[in-house]
């Protein structure tokens, strides 16, 4: 059975959901989340690889986001040919161990992403940590998404719902 965790389809979705972009170590990456009239949300920006930079990322704040024993997180979106993850945090704190999972898009089209819970990785500060705990789905708070695929320039991700299944 399938749960909608966030959906983007009115302009009030957005208001919880905040850029943490590679600014917070120097670097001069740029991003947001907005909402067009159409339905949906971009996340878009331009991913800098200067001053030791190159994410660009948006988190939606704290709350209950937990299921027991999901299969998969689904995000229904439309890209721009770049790579992208999905962050998952367990805790309500801005820094920390996450786990991510990367996804492929293309320029035009929307498709359904299914990404494996089985696929998400430990990582902190965009390096794998293999002695992290494992995820918990059911403790899940925050969700994120990024783009550090190491090629500067602009992106944008348009972005209907994520739920998981």
């Amino acid at each position: 059975m399938q749960r909608l965790l966030f959906s983007f389809a009115a302009a009030s979705s957005i208001t919880e959901w905040s850029a943490v972009d590679d600014f917070v170590m120097g670097g001069l990456s740029r991003s947001r989340l907005r909402h067009d009239a159409a339905g949906f949300a971009f996340f878009e920006g331009q991913v800098s690889l200067r001053n030791g930079g190159g994410f660009a990322s948006v988190r939606s704040h704290p709350r209950d986001l937990g299921a027991d024993s999901p299969r998969h997180y689904l995000l229904e979106v439309c890209g721009d040919d770049r790579r992208y993850k999905l962050n998952l945090r367990t805790d309500d704190s801005f820094d920390g161990v996450n786990y991510q999972a990367s996804f492929e898009t293309t320029t035009g089209i929307w498709t359904t992403v299914r990404l494996p819970v089985a696929a998400f990785v430990a990582s902190f500060r965009g390096r794998s940590q293999p002695q992290a705990a494992a995820f918990e789905p059911r403790r899940l708070r925050q969700m994120g998404l990024m783009i550090a695929d190491r090629q500067a320039g602009p992106f944008a991700l348009q972005l209907r719902s994520i739920a998981v299944q």
